[in-house]
């Protein structure tokens, strides 16, 4: 057995994402369910980080769920709440990191401000990373879905996605 020292590691936030969300139960639970509009705000001293980031149509935003408290191994996914899984085999927030990473439509660039599309986080939450998603790096043809096979496709009803509304069915 290999002997692995725990390391504490830090970030700083480099900018806000904001959206229309203020409750998580009415935010939706993926980026691929929502049609909601955004601003993503980069902190002015990181702004020039974002040189050539307008050819892009599509950003990976990577953030703290700032709003997360405590952690669990198993949950209950949003979009099928029959049984328990694992925290790593779900994307929910209370996780032992609360990292959240989404993809969002990037629909124009003012200075340090990125207008985007598809968001699906709460107004005020801290970025700490954005990626942009390149079509040939990103797209896995052959890619299993696992338990979530055929559960929620991107052309049904977005605003069904949200937890309040899940949790009702």
């Amino acid at each position: 057995m290999i002997a692995v020292e725990i390391m504490k590691v830090t970030y700083e936030a480099i900018g806000v994402i904001h959206s229309p969300f203020r409750e998580q139960a009415d935010t939706p639970i993926q980026g691929t369910f929502s049609e909601a509009e955004g601003t993503v705000e980069v902190f002015p001293e990181y702004a020039a980080g974002l040189k050539d980031i307008g050819g892009f149509s599509h950003l990976f935003l990577i953030y703290d769920f700032h709003r997360a408290t405590g952690y669990s191994l198993v949950a209950k996914p949003f979009l099928d709440g029959s049984e328990e899984r694992g925290i790593f085999a779900i994307r929910h927030f209370r996780r032992p990191n609360p990292i959240g990473l989404s993809i969002v439509e990037l629909r124009k660039v003012r200075g340090n401000i990125l207008e985007i599309r598809g968001v699906d986080v709460l107004d005020g939450t801290p970025l700490l990373d954005i990626k942009p998603y390149i079509r040939q790096f990103d797209c896995r043809e052959a890619a299993r879905s696992g338990w979530a096979e055929g559960k929620g496709q991107a052309t049904d009803r977005p605003d069904q996605y949200t937890p309040r509304k899940l949790a009702k069915k």
